[in-house]
């Protein structure tokens, strides 16, 4: 057991209902935490209101209680943590970090073909609001809200992930500054996961793999709050069978489609074995398979989805 209490936690976006690459996050985050002796807490993370509203809240919750996973202390929910990110920010702010940008979406993707793409929709930031005058920004702030961006070294950050292995990102090359609150008033992802996970004490972070090139934005910010780095597993995502990355627009994948088939020991069970815990996609509790979980058995690549858990 570690001389450092271990934390976990399971952070869900409640833009859909439960589905199998949720349930696979919190199964391993849970028994990775309770392997070692530690906590497992749960967090939702709907900051982006519109595309979260209460009801998907609730429905998750609903999710998580039929699944029976006993996380650990008082349930967080980002939208009701706005003073504690604005104190974050402040700190931030009087770092003089922060920055107004008054880019629109439409300019920032015209400048796709000119920058290094990070995906479909986002590209290297190249500060083109970083040094405006005061009179600049006095202007342009009379015809729109700006976002505000967070100024980035030109520096190497590497993770040392325990599924993926290393992966480094130059934040000034490979990112830029990035946004930690919308223009539209809503708080950056980047921003409120950092804080949350430093002010509940979260020394893992166990979460998907196509969250992995946040990581070293999120190991920035901890370092200018003066919070202690946790160490990350990102899992492999589960495929369908023609090697797709399954979303939540796949309806049988839903806990609330799930469940009227199978029991959450079965559940587990499949995914248990698909990810390299089990030999077989037998029913299984997540207390047993804490008693002999370690890093070593989890799948790099990305999975099927299991075929035990199909519907037809």
């Amino acid at each position: 057991m570690s001389a450092v209490p271990v934390v976990g936690r399971f952070a869900p976006t409640p833009s859909g209902r439960l589905h199998l690459g949720n349930i696979a996050c919190a199964m391993l985050a849970w028994v990775s935490a309770k392997a070692q002796g530690g906590k497992c807490l749960l967090r939702i993370e709907d900051i982006d209101l519109p595309r979260c509203p209460s009801r998907l809240t609730q429905a998750m919750l609903r999710d998580i209680e039929w699944l029976g996973i006993p996380f650990d202390g008082p349930l967080l929910i980002q939208s009701e943590r706005g003073a504690v990110y604005e104190e974050a920010l402040g700190r931030l702010r009087a770092q003089g970090l922060i920055y107004p940008c008054f880019c629109t979406r439409a300019q920032l993707m015209a400048s796709a073909a000119l920058a290094p793409n990070l995906g479909d929709t986002q590209v290297v930031y190249r500060g083109t609001c970083a040094r405006l005058t005061g009179a600049e920004i006095e202007a342009l702030s009379r015809t729109r809200k700006p976002a505000l961006r967070v100024r980035v070294e030109e520096r190497e950050v590497t993770v040392a992930d325990r599924v993926q292995g290393n992966f480094a990102e130059n934040l000034a090359r490979d990112c830029g500054d990035f946004i930690v609150r919308r223009s539209d008033g809503l708080w950056g992802y980047q921003l409120a996961a950092v804080v949350d996970d430093a002010l509940t004490g979260v020394t893992e972070v166990v979460r998907g793999r196509d969250i992995l090139s946040s990581t070293p934005r999120q190991m920035y910010l901890l370092e200018k709050l003066g919070a202690p780095i946790p160490t990350y597993a990102h899992i492999p995502l589960l495929m369908d069978s023609q090697g797709r990355r399954l979303a939540k627009r796949d309806g049988d994948l839903c806990l609330d489609s799930l469940a009227k088939r199978f029991t959450p020991e079965a559940i587990f069970g499949a995914l248990a074995c698909a990810y390299g815990l089990r030999e077989t996609p037998a029913p299984v509790s997540l207390e047993k398979l804490a008693e002999d979980f370690t890093w070593d058995k989890v799948k790099r690549e990305d999975v099927r989805r299991p075929e035990s858990l199909t519907i037809s």
